[in-house]
């Protein structure tokens, strides 16, 4: 038996694209969370100008100025649509970066696996052959002593 080939290169390979795949995983994670609070900022300016111009309202508004808050209001509200979007991309985006790490994980993990079978089988070739030698060695002597001295 030839002594097993080491999986060094192979597996750096593997731990690096497994890095690689955790390091994109944590930056679309952390898009996420900045177009959270793109979000969030998204809905309290809705919400306060909403309040604000119920305010407005009680004391009477003119036209022209309720054309320009519906404007404005579906301005911000498309705003919210597109980051919505955004969001569902985004959730996408970490979903196909999750399933990347885990197939670096699982490609590495297989490496490590047969780099340690390799190890392993070796290692018990090498005990069969000093047994092997300790038994050749042991019936050797064993021979020796059952011959009569001259």
């Amino acid at each position: 038996m030839n002594k097993p080939r080491d999986l060094g290169i192979l597996l750096e390979m593997a731990e690096r694209r497994r890095d690689e795949a955790a390091q994109a995983l944590a930056r679309a994670r952390q898009e996420r969370q900045s177009a959270d609070a793109q979000m969030a900022q998204l809905q309290a300016y809705t919400q306060d100008a909403e309040a604000r111009w119920h305010q407005r309202a009680l004391v009477g508004v003119s036209p022209t100025l309720l054309a320009t808050h519906r404007q404005f209001m579906a301005k911000l509200e498309d705003a919210i649509t597109y980051q919505t979007q955004t969001l569902r991309q985004l959730d996408e985006r970490i979903a196909q970066r999750e399933a990347q790490l885990r197939e670096a994980e699982r490609a590495l993990a297989t490496l490590e696996r047969v780099q340690q079978r390799w190890q392993q089988d070796w290692h018990q070739h090498l005990r069969r052959l000093e047994q092997k030698a300790n038994d050749e060695m042991a019936a050797t002597l064993h021979r020796r002593r059952q011959l009569p001295h001259s």
